[in-house]
Formats: C-alpha cells, sequence, structure tokens
C-alpha cells in the first residue's frame, strides 16, 4: 500500500495495532523471564546440583572455595551463589581469546 494523505489514518491504525502486538508480546517475554528466586541449599542438595559429593564438598568448604553460609554446625548454599561461581570458571573459547587480543592491540597502539 503506498502512503497517501487519504490512506493515512489506516497506515496509522495498522502501525498502532502492530505496536500493541509488539507491545503483548514484550510484556509476555519479560513475564516468563522473571529470575528465579533465591533459595537456600542443604549440603547434600549442592551436592547434587554440583554433581559432587558430600565429602568433596565438605572440602571445598574446607579450603574457602566454594560460598558458603554457615549457621552453628550447619552449612547453607545459596543456589544462585552457587551458579555464578560455577560460571566464574568457565573457560573462554578461542573466538573470545582472539577478540580480546585485537582489542589489546588495538587499544595499545592507539595510545602511542
Amino acid at each position: 500500500m503506498e502512503p497517501t494523505f487519504d490512506k493515512l489514518p489506516q497506515a496509522v491504525n495498522q502501525i498502532y495495532d502492530k505496536l500493541e502486538n509488539i507491545e503483548r508480546l514484550l510484556l509476555s517475554i519479560s513475564n516468563d523471564s522473571q529470575p528465579e528466586p533465591d533459595s537456600l541449599l542443604t549440603i547434600k542438595q549442592a551436592a547434587e546440583i554440583l554433581h559432587l559429593s558430600v565429602p568433596t564438598i565438605y572440602g571445598l568448604v574446607q579450603r574457602s572455595e566454594v560460598p558458603v553460609c554457615k549457621r552453628g554446625k550447619r552449612l547453607y548454599f545459596s543456589k544462585q551463589e552457587l551458579t555464578t561461581w560455577i560460571m566464574a570458571g568457565r573457560k573462554k573459547t578461542a573466538a573470545e581469546i582472539n577478540e580480546e587480543a585485537e582489542t589489546y592491540i588495538r587499544n595499545a597502539n592507539r595510545r602511542r
């Protein structure tokens, strides 16, 4: 449809309808992607999530390698902190390393 002055109200209505559809879709996506509430886990639950044995978890706690909360003799783990801890150990791909190297070289050349 070629826009003319006579067809302007129809074009505006079509644009309005499309914007409403986009807004509805964005709202449904944002409602679906609400962050999961953080929960406290026992050592057995943490071991299941990490796919490690309970003694291994105790060793990590002793060496202060894993985030943990202690109340009395009990250990509690935040699911969100465990996920963050796991992701912190992520290895970069070769493409990511190359991109960082190229960025570093470009920035080093600009400083000269």
